[in-house]
This record gives C-alpha cells, sequence and structure tokens, in this order.
C-alpha cells in the first residue's frame, strides 16, 4: 500500500510538473505589459521625460528585465505591500546606471532647448555642436564630481543660477562656441 501511495504521488508530481501545477517562474506577456504600464509613471521624471519613444521602450524593457529576474513568481511581485516603491528602486537604479556607463546621457538630463532658454547655448547648433558640448559637458563634470552620487546630489540640489553645474555649462559653451553668457544681478531699491 505504502508503495502503491508513494507510485501515485510521484506520478502526480511528475504531471503537475509537466502540465505546470506549480507557480508559474516566467512572466507572460500581459503580466510583462502590465509592469510596463506601471512604468508609464515615470515617463516624467527629469532624465526619462526626454527620451524618445525608441530610448524610453529601451529603458522600460531593461527595468522589466531587472524586475522579473529579482522577482520571476509575478503574483509574488505584484502582492508585495510596497510594490511601487520597488519599482520605483528600480527605475531610480537604472537611471544611475546609465549616466554612470554613458556620458552622452547627459542631454537627457539638461535638454538642448532647455539650455538655449536659459542663454546657455545659442539656438541653431547643429548635432555635431551639440555632440560637442555634451562630451565637454561630461567631461568637466567628471572632473569635477568624484562620484556618480556626488553629481546626482548637485543636480537635485541646483536651485541657484550661479550653482557649479551652471558654470560648467557656461564654461563649455564659452570654451565651443564663444557664447558669453552675462548673469546680471537685480537689486531691488526702495
Amino acid at each position: 500500500m505504502k508503495r502503491f501511495l508513494l507510485s501515485v504521488s510521484v506520478v502526480a508530481l511528475a504531471v503537475c510538473s509537466f502540465i505546470g501545477c506549480s507557480q508559474q517562474k516566467q512572466w507572460n506577456r500581459e503580466q510583462r505589459q502590465a509592469l510596463r504600464e506601471m512604468l508609464k509613471d515615470y515617463r516624467q521624471m527629469v532624465y526619462l521625460n526626454n527620451l524618445t519613444e525608441a530610448e524610453y521602450m529601451l529603458f522600460a524593457d531593461q527595468v522589466a528585465a531587472d524586475i522579473e529576474q529579482e522577482y520571476p513568481v509575478y503574483t509574488t511581485f505584484v502582492q508585495m505591500p510596497a510594490v511601487n516603491d520597488t519599482v520605483q528602486v528600480y527605475v531610480v537604479t537604472t537611471i544611475v546606471e546609465q549616466l554612470n556607463t554613458d556620458a552622452r546621457n547627459m542631454r537627457h538630463l539638461f535638454p538642448y532647448n532647455t539650455l538655449v532658454e536659459s542663454n546657455i547655448l545659442p539656438s541653431g547648433l547643429d548635432r555635431t555642436q551639440q555632440n560637442a558640448f555634451y562630451r565637454c559637458l561630461a567631461q568637466r563634470v567628471n572632473n569635477t564630481f568624484p562620484t556618480i552620487d556626488s553629481f546626482v546630489n548637485a543636480v537635485i540640489s541646483d536651485t541657484t543660477s550661479m550653482s557649479t553645474i551652471t558654470q560648467l555649462e557656461q564654461q563649455c559653451a564659452n570654451d565651443l562656441f564663444g557664447w558669453q553668457v552675462d548673469i546680471v544681478e537685480i537689486v531691488e531699491t526702495n
């Protein structure tokens, strides 16, 4: 009798593993799509809002792949009490990794149009000139900030017109294009 029950248990276990009685270990298409929908909430972050659709899709794919690898069972992931916080951590971590590995991504933090509006750069620069500016800025940032954390902290606390980053932008604009930015201090008189 014990042998019979053991045989039935082994057969049931084999059938269950063959047809999928256990929790799914790989996410399906709908589950991946649900995560990508969740990632759309982060599209307006400073770095992400300047990505093209194709660049953003690559970014979202990377975040989704990292989350799926860490949480192979989808139901376990979505039922976590702090699932949104977890997604946010993965988004920020991926941004920092991308900034750390590719200085050309500076254009996403400091978009050309914004630099023109701020009178840092002249309008009408072509792609080659813009790339030269961003290479210069990346080099100066790397020379100024010893770690990616110190750079990120500087970006976050960048609230004054004469900040370190603004000075670096102005230096590159002047060096490359002879574009001198004059900052006028407005003093209130009574």
